[in-house]
């Protein structure tokens, strides 16, 4: 327990060295609905509807000290191509009223709390999906096995996480990820990264990024996509939109897009959409798409 507390301790050290003021320009959007946790905590859901038809349901987990709403390019592009999605305002959101209460390693437990509630909700299939901490959060639904405290019931993979959606989930150098702690994932998975998407702290490569790319056993349907030129927030464009840019929109743009084939295709067994997203692979840039 002690050695887990000061992993993520440091964990809540560098997300807080990376987001070190959020803009409060941006008006919290009201929650759409609010379930409880085990426990009886009240979790405030944000919701998108799909526009039109529904084609699937997204669970997406924001990324630390950051909101839901704080996603919206992303989350357009969504509902756009038929998804809803579903998101939770974390406990270490810096807009979460309680958020005093769950400084450190509180964040962690807290956080599989409201996926779990927020997936009994739903009470069938989804995606996950995240970004920073919350693609942590996403890959755990999906079957990874990062340690939690013994009080977290495990496994924490949920069946009904049909994918996985990761945008720039942490690596190794954390202090909080073991070797082989991504290698259980069990669901196809897209984990997006950039060649600018350098963690905080000497020694930082966004190659570490790729981590659970990396670890995932070959023939599931893992992706990585390397974006050139992009950062861990594409310059505002996702998590932290008070940045002065500029937003890299085409890269967000083509990210965006690369995840909507990944969806049809491996939460929608679409066939047009596995051809097409096979037809993006490719080993050089702009967008560098590989699949195991």
């Amino acid at each position: 327990m002690a050695l887990l507390s000061r992993r993520l301790l440091l964990l809540s050290m560098a997300a807080t060295a990376a987001l070190p003021a959020l803009a409060q320009g941006i008006a919290p959007r009201p929650a759409d609905l609010t379930v409880k946790t085990a426990t009886g905590r009240a979790v405030a859901i944000t919701v998108w509807k799909a526009l039109g038809a529904e084609k699937g349901r997204i669970l997406f987990s924001h990324g630390a000290l950051s909101a839901p709403w704080k996603y919206q390019p992303l989350v357009d592009v969504w509902t756009t191509a038929g998804y809803s999605v579903h998101a939770p305002l974390h406990v270490d959101s810096t807009d979460h009223p309680d958020r005093d209460k769950f400084q450190g390693m509180a964040s962690w437990p807290a956080r599989i709390e409201d996926v779990r509630a927020l997936a009994d909700h739903l009470g069938g299939d989804y995606i996950a999906a995240g970004h920073s901490y919350g693609a942590l959060v996403a890959l755990c639904l999906g079957g990874s096995a990062i340690a939690v405290p013994p009080e977290v019931k495990t496994p924490l993979r949920d069946p009904r996480a049909r994918a996985v959606l990761a945008f720039s989930p942490p690596g190794a150098g954390m202090g909080f990820i073991n070797p082989g702690d991504y290698a259980p994932l069990a669901v196809p998975a897209l984990i997006q990264t950039g060649d600018k998407d350098i963690p905080p702290g000497p020694g930082g490569d966004w190659r570490s990024h790729l981590l659970p790319y990396e670890e995932a056993a070959p023939g599931g349907y893992r992706y990585a996509l390397v974006l050139d030129g992009v950062d861990h927030y594409f310059g505002g464009g996702i998590c932290r939109p008070e940045l002065p840019g500029p937003v890299q929109a085409d890269q967000l743009a083509i990210a965006s897009d690369l995840s909507v084939l990944f969806m049809r295709a491996h939460a929608g067994a679409d066939k047009a959409a596995l051809q097409a997203l096979t037809g993006r692979l490719s080993e050089t840039g702009p967008a560098r798409l590989t699949v195991k």
